[in-house]
C-alpha cells in the first residue's frame, strides 16, 4: 500500500492495439478505403485510406520500448543525450498492454483504483482518413466494436474504463454512435483536438451544425476527453508535417514538438468563443495528455476578448472555463500553477502508462504534487477523475 491512503484513479492509460484492432469489425471491401495491413522489406505497417502510415515505427507493437523510457529526456534530459538514444531498448510486448485481465493485475500492483483507457494508433488515424468522412466513420465504428469486444467500456468491475472513439464528420453518425456507445455502458467518449471535417468542408467543432451531437452527450452527462495525437495541426513549412515527425531529425529542436499544445489550446479557446456551456451547461470536457502551459496565454486572451468586445460573452469567459473543463498537465508541467489558473478541483492525473512519454510507474508522479495539501492532492489523485467517471444525466 502507498503512503496516501487511498488508491489513485490514473485517469491516462493506453493500450496498444491488437493486430485486427481495426479490421475485426470492418467489412473487408472497405480495407483500401479504411484500414489495412501491409509488408514493406519484411516489416509490416497499416495502410490508411490506400497512404503506408510510418506514424509509429512497428504498428505491431512487437517488441516495443519500455514504459517511460523518455522520462529522463523529458525531465530536462540531464545526461544531455541523442533523443533518439531513449528509444533503443526494446521487449516484448507485455500482457497487460492487449489483455484486459493482465491490465487488472498490473494496476492493483501499481495501486491504483481505477483507469481511463484510451488508444495509441487510434487517435492517430482519423487525420489520415479526413479527406473521406465516410471511411472516418467506417473505420471507428468497426475500431470501437474492437474496444467494447476486448476492454469494455465498463465491465462493472469498477477497474478499467475504455473509451470509445468519436468524430464529427458525419454529425448524423457521431449521434448514432455516441448513442451505441451510452447503450454499451460507455462512462466517456475521446476525440482528437481538431476542427471537424465533413462533406461539406472544414468547420470548428462547436458550430451550430454539431448541436444535436452535444445536445445529446449534454443528456448523457458523461464527459468528452480530447487525447494528444494527430490533430493535423501545420508546422508551416518550419518542420515537416506528420505525425511522428518530431525526432526525425536527432538533436535538432522543432516546433513540430509543440504542436500538441497549439491543437489543445485552438479547441478549448473555441469552445469558449463559440459559447459551447451557454447551449449545453450540463457538458463536461476534459484535455488528457496535452499539456498544460498554454493555459495562462489562453485565459488572458479570453479577458482580453472580453473586454474588447463587452456584450458578447454572457458570463465571464474565463470562469465558464474553470467550470466546463478539467486538465491534465503534462507530468512535467508545473501543476501548482495549472491549480492557481483552474482550480485544485479541475486539475486530474494521468500517467500516460505504458508510453514512452510517461512514467515508468503511474505513483512516479506522487512527487510532483509535493507542494500541494493532503486535500488537493487528493482531488488531483482520485476525487475529481472519479466524479467526472460518474454519469451526471439530466
Amino acid at each position: 500500500m502507498n503512503d496516501l491512503g487511498y488508491a489513485p484513479f490514473d485517469a491516462d492509460n493506453h493500450y496498444y492495439e491488437a493486430l485486427d484492432a481495426f479490421t475485426r469489425y470492418l467489412d473487408p471491401a472497405l480495407g483500401s478505403r479504411c484500414v489495412e495491413w501491409a509488408e514493406v522489406n519484411g516489416r509490416r505497417y497499416h495502410v490508411v485510406g490506400g497512404m503506408l502510415s510510418r506514424a509509429v515505427t512497428n504498428p505491431t507493437f512487437d517488441p516495443i520500448a519500455p514504459p517511460g523510457a523518455m522520462h529522463d529526456y523529458f525531465r530536462g534530459n540531464p545526461d544531455k543525450r541523442n533523443p533518439l538514444e531513449f528509444l533503443k531498448a526494446r521487449e516484448s510486448i507485455r500482457p497487460a498492454y492487449r489483455d484486459r485481465a493482465a491490465r487488472v493485475e498490473t494496476l492493483e500492483a501499481f495501486d491504483l483504483s481505477s483507469v481511463w483507457l484510451f488508444p495509441t494508433l487510434g487517435m492517430l488515424y482519423e487525420e489520415l482518413l479526413k479527406h473521406d468522412p465516410f471511411a472516418v466513420c467506417a473505420t471507428f465504428e468497426a475500431f470501437n466494436r474492437w474496444v467494447l469486444d476486448d476492454w469494455g467500456f465498463d465491465k462493472g468491475d469498477g477497474k478499467v474504463f475504455a473509451a470509445p472513439y468519436l468524430s464529427l464528420a458525419d454529425v448524423d453518425w457521431a449521434v448514432k454512435e455516441l448513442e451505441w456507445a451510452l447503450d454499451n455502458g460507455a462512462h466517456m467518449i475521446v476525440m482528437r483536438a481538431a476542427a471537424a471535417t465533413t462533406t461539406s468542408g472544414t468547420f470548428s467543432p462547436f458550430d451550430e451544425q454539431f448541436d444535436p451531437f452535444w445536445a445529446r452527450l449534454n443528456e448523457a452527462g458523461i464527459p468528452m476527453v480530447i487525447h494528444a495525437g494527430d490533430s493535423g495541426m501545420s508546422s508551416n513549412g518550419y518542420a515537416p508535417d506528420g505525425f511522428g515527425a518530431t525526432f526525425s531529425g536527432g538533436w535538432k529542436p522543432t516546433v513540430k514538438s509543440f504542436a500538441i499544445e497549439r491543437s489543445a489550446n485552438d479547441f478549448i479557446m473555441t469552445s469558449i468563443f463559440e459559447k459551447i456551456f451557454d447551449r449545453f451547461p450540463n457538458l463536461r470536457l476534459a484535455s488528457i495528455e496535452n499539456g498544460s502551459t498554454f493555459l495562462a496565454d489562453l485565459i488572458a486572451k479570453l479577458r482580453s476578448t472580453d473586454k474588447k468586445m463587452p456584450g458578447y460573452f454572457s458570463d465571464d469567459p474565463v470562469l465558464s472555463l474553470q467550470r466546463g473543463w478539467w486538465i491534465n498537465p503534462f507530468w512535467e508541467d508545473d501543476v501548482e500553477e495549472v491549480v492557481a489558473l483552474m482550480g485544485a478541483d479541475r486539475v486530474i492525473f494521468g500517467s500516460d502508462w505504458p508510453h514512452i512519454e510517461g512514467m515508468p510507474a503511474p505513483l512516479d508522479y506522487v512527487p510532483e504534487l509535493a507542494k500541494l495539501t493532503d486535500a488537493e492532492r487528493k482531488l488531483i489523485l482520485l476525487d475529481n477523475a472519479v466524479a467526472l467517471n460518474t454519469p451526471q444525466p439530466i
